[in-house]
Formats: structure tokens, sequence, C-alpha cells
């Protein structure tokens, strides 16, 4: 870890955190991160690629860890973020890269391709498959119209109220939690304080786990808070309307998709039949079969670490 190079980098009107590893000639690798998540969720990816040859590059997203976090809510929107990364990119003068994003990084990732398919080789999305635009219907209002109010989507379009809960938390709890967590036995999943408190028995850390990982998380959002990361969700809305102009666009750049069994997001209404009966591929035509990893939770990366890093590679390794 020691070897990770770290650099703040000048972006799009923020600083932004950027670790790195890797020969500065090989193919570069950019990591995008989740929610509540940082850089360093991409730690072992990021050790086990840049042995292999390439530079990987993996940012503190806009109101996460040592970037900077905008005052206002509506600095948080999908070209924002996607902004951010091609000023990095260009900053680092890299006309295209690999792209590999999880949870909310793959929302970005998949809008990157979207809007700037030219500056990607390829991309490995994890957890999140890309959805469609809806003219229809505005994003919270589905989530709002499957779940119900207490839906942490939902919970998290008030300003204020899930950010101060999660401050006041004893965070190496609230990590620990979020990150063992394994698909519910039904009912929205909230987030809220009361039902992460629900039981306070010492839990377990899993092996691939440990103390100084959960450290890490919780100091950096000890001092940074979550307003950073939920106001992602804040903007889902603004998000739909300001990318009108791409309803019904595809994802045109070879695709990898993984995700584990066990993971939240694989068990959405109608979303495994999306996945594997042809709606995803619609969408995404270069996809090749997705990846379904026996066991496996939301944070795939970390849980199985050596597992993705291969896949990562075995993928990219023909462009």
């Amino acid at each position: 870890m020691e070897s990770i190079s770290h650099n703040l980098i000048d972006v799009n009107g923020i600083s932004m955190h950027v670790a790195e590893k890797g020969p500065e000639d090989g193919p570069a690798i950019l990591f995008i991160h989740g929610f509540p998540e940082l850089w360093y969720s991409w730690r072992h990816q990021i050790l086990s690629l840049s042995v292999r040859g390439y530079r990987c590059i993996a940012p503190d997203l806009r109101g996460y860890g040592d970037t900077t976090a905008a005052p206002s809510v509506s600095s948080y929107t999908i070209f924002h973020l996607v902004g951010d990364l091609i000023a990095l990119l260009d900053s680092l003068s890299l006309s295209q890269v690999f792209v590999v994003g999880h949870d909310w990084g793959a929302i970005i990732a998949w809008n990157l391709c979207m809007f700037r398919p030219d500056r990607v080789k390829a991309l490995v999305n994890l957890s999140v498959a890309f959805m469609p635009r809806n003219p229809a219907v505005k994003t919270v209002d589905h989530f709002r119209s499957l779940y119900g109010d207490n839906y942490y989507v939902c919970r998290f379009q008030e300003y204020g109220v899930a950010d101060e809960e999660y401050a006041s938390m004893d965070l190496k709890f609230f990590f620990t939690k979020l990150m063992v967590m394994r698909t519910p036995g039904g009912g929205p999943i909230s987030f809220s304080r009361a039902s992460l408190e629900l039981s306070k028995e010492p839990l377990m850390l899993p092996s691939w786990l440990s103390e100084e990982d959960i450290e890490y998380f919780a100091s950096k959002f000890q001092k940074s808070g979550f307003t950073g990361g939920i106001n992602y969700y804040r903007c889902m809305d603004i998000n739909w309307e300001l990318t009108a102009p791409w309803t019904g666009a595809q994802i045109n750049v070879p695709t990898k998709y993984i995700v584990g069994d066990v993971d939240l997001t694989y068990h959405y209404p109608g979303i495994q039949d999306f996945i594997h009966k042809g709606g995803l591929k619609t969408h995404v035509p270069l996809l090749e079969e997705p990846v379904v990893v026996k066991g496996a939770g939301h944070f795939i990366q970390q849980e199985r670490a050596q597992e993705i890093s291969d896949h990562i590679y075995e993928f990219i390794k023909i462009f």
C-alpha cells in the first residue's frame, strides 16, 4: 500500500485526490468508486493490476475523502461527475482509458461511456446494471412507486436528515454493518440509523475485511461527512431532466458486467430477467456474457478481490 502514490489535481473547478500506481507508459485503468466509498475500495485491484503492467488511477470522487466537497446540491449532477473525470484524464494527458466502476461509480461509468465513448477503450462495471432512461417517470418517483417513502433513495432526498444520522453514528459499526450486508428478507432498504442499529451485537469481520480497512473508511468519513455522497442521490431527478437528449441511446463500448448473487442490486424487481434475457444486451450491444459470482455481496471488488482483478485483466488484455 505504501507504494501507491497520492496527489491532489485541479480538475473542473475542484481539487481531486487521486491514488495511482503502475508504469506511467502502461495502459491506463480509471477506477470509479461508489457510495459510501473511496479510492481505497480499489486497493486490491490497484496492486494486482499495476504489477501486470497497467497504470491504475483511482480518485476520490467529488464530495468524498480528500477531494473537494462543493457546497451546492446542484454541483453534483451527472455532468459534473463525468466532467470531473474527463478533466482528470486531460490533466494526465490520457486520450483513452479502460474504465472500471462499482455502485454509483458504475452509474457514472455508464454515463461516461454514453457521453464520451471516444475516451473509453473498454468498460468493466460491477453491481449496478445500465438502466435506460424512462421518459414517462422521474427516477425518484420510480423508486418510490416500487418501495415507498422509506426506501433509502427517497429518504436521501430530504436535505440534512440522513447526513446527520450517519455523522452521529459509530462509523466503525456503520461501515462494518454496511459491508457485510446481504440480500434482505424483504421490504425496502432504508439504511436509517434505526434499521442499522436494530442489533448492536458485535459484528465479526469477514476474512476479506480488516480492522485497518474499517478504520480507514471511518476516519475519512468522520472528517468529510456524508453530504457530498448523498447529494448524488439528490440530483437523480435533475439528471433525469438533463439527460433527456440521450433517451434511447446505447452504450457502444466493449463491456463486461459482474454482480454477486446476494448483492442487493441483483434483487430489484425484474432486474435478473433484464440482465439475462436480452434487455441489457439491447442497450449495451457490445456486452460480454454477464458474470454472476456465487455467494458474493455488494462490495464485490473487496470481498472477491483476486477473482475480480482476474476478471478485469482477462477482459481488458485483449484490447
